[in-house]
């Protein structure tokens, strides 16, 4: 990768546009990009009919149960039909965390308490025929380190249902160490693609700038946070940008984009324009924010922002204390903050556990923030904006 970049930049002429500090971090942005998989993100190979058998491996404690239930919740967003399947039956509890994970994304798990891993994921796939299940998702045993029994059976499962994907799970926070598990599965296993954990750190991905250039094989997935929701497909383009501190802002509005409800917002735009905007809308905007993901993952997602916030400790909890007041109004208070005079303003305050001040304040920014957004609302920009909607 360094020879490459170096043969670039002491032959490249410098553009009129950019100064030579600038070309360089362009041909280290391209061959970044390059060196991860190139510039088109890689797709699951999904079956047009039948089941498609999708079998995850990895070392334990890698996240291959909690991952099998995002695939899952994801696929099953796409309008598809997945059924998890329980074929871990060394680790104590397994098969319970799968139970768990697996109704919180609202996808069916099937299991075989310490049954065979191999009979269970034959039978599985029989069931998945029987109830219409189109994508079949493996959640196989992992070990602590790489040994041969390990294999033996992971071999023995990808014999018998001859998976149409095997994805290797990988914790992006073991470093380099990454690299040696990928290259030792795809040996074993020749895997199809790997999955990314844990990306939401300050690993900032070093270990997908190796795993594509050891295993030969594509990152497909990329996990991003706790919740099931927290992932998505993999960019190489997109993770050279964040590696090198230089935001993601496509994947901001796709995040934006799953949260945005055209109707919510045709009524909201009404309601600004007539200068009606309340609490109520407060709250929802407050809401649809959370669901976006961690916020200090969003800030660094802003080009220019990234660098700025590394050191700085942003709370997830911002938005608890004014939650807090808002939900100490009455319903009359949150439609029209008008009525709000001196004595409602202390009780919200005991009521929130916070003081007058930070009542004082929240009001005077909401005030501010709807003046703001009339404003816009009333202006070409915010008559634009049904447009750049479709």
């Amino acid at each position: 990768f360094c020879a490459k970049v170096s043969e670039r930049a002491m032959g490249q002429e410098v553009m009129e546009s950019l100064t030579p500090a600038q070309q360089v971090v362009k041909i280290v942005n391209e061959e970044l990009v390059a060196l991860m998989g190139g510039s088109e993100a890689a797709r699951l190979n999904i079956k047009n009919k039948g089941q498609t058998v999708i079998m995850l491996c990895g070392l334990q404690g890698s996240g291959k149960t909690t991952h099998a239930a995002k695939l899952a919740l994801m696929l099953k967003n796409q309008n598809h039909r997945p059924l998890l399947v329980a074929c871990d039956i060394y680790r104590p509890a397994a098969i319970d965390q799968l139970k768990v994970v697996g109704a919180k994304a609202g996808v069916p798990v099937f299991e075989r308490g310490t049954q065979n891993p191999v009979k269970t994921a034959k039978e599985a796939i029989r069931n998945a025929k029987d109830y219409g299940n189109d994508v079949v998702i493996l959640d196989t045993a992992g070990r602590l380190h790489i040994d041969e029994e390990l294999m033996d059976e992971l071999k023995n499962v990808k014999a018998e249902v001859e998976p149409n994907e095997i994805l290797l799970v990988i914790d992006s926070m073991t470093g380099q160490d990454a690299v040696n598990v990928a290259k030792s599965f795809n040996e074993k296993l020749e895997i199809s693609g790997v999955i990314l954990t844990k990306l939401d750190g300050d690993t900032r991905g070093g270990a997908a700038l190796s795993v594509k250039a050891v295993t030969g094989k594509p990152i497909k997935f990329a996990g991003t946070g706790e919740k099931l929701e927290d992932i998505e497909v993999f960019h190489p383009d997109r993770m050279a940008s964040r590696i090198l501190g230089m935001g993601d802002i496509v994947s901001l509005v796709e995040r934006a984009q799953e949260q945005y409800d055209e109707e919510e917002a045709k009524r909201l735009q009404k309601k600004i324009a007539k200068n009606q905007f309340d609490f109520n809308d407060f709250l929802s905007q407050i809401a649809q924010i959370k669901k976006m993901g961690n916020l200090k993952e969003l800030a660094s997602m802003i080009p220019g922002v990234g660098k700025a916030i590394k050191d700085i400790d942003i709370d997830d909890n911002a938005f608890k204390s004014i939650e807090a007041i808002i939900y100490s109004m009455t319903p009359e208070e949150r439609s029209n903050p008008a009525i709000l005079n001196g004595s409602r303003r202390q009780r919200i305050a005991k009521g929130s556990g916070t003081n007058i001040q930070e009542v004082n304040r929240l009001l005077k920014q909401f005030d501010q923030t709807r003046k703001m957004m009339k404003m816009v609302t009333g202006s070409k920009m915010g008559k634009m904006m049904p447009k750049l909607k479709r």
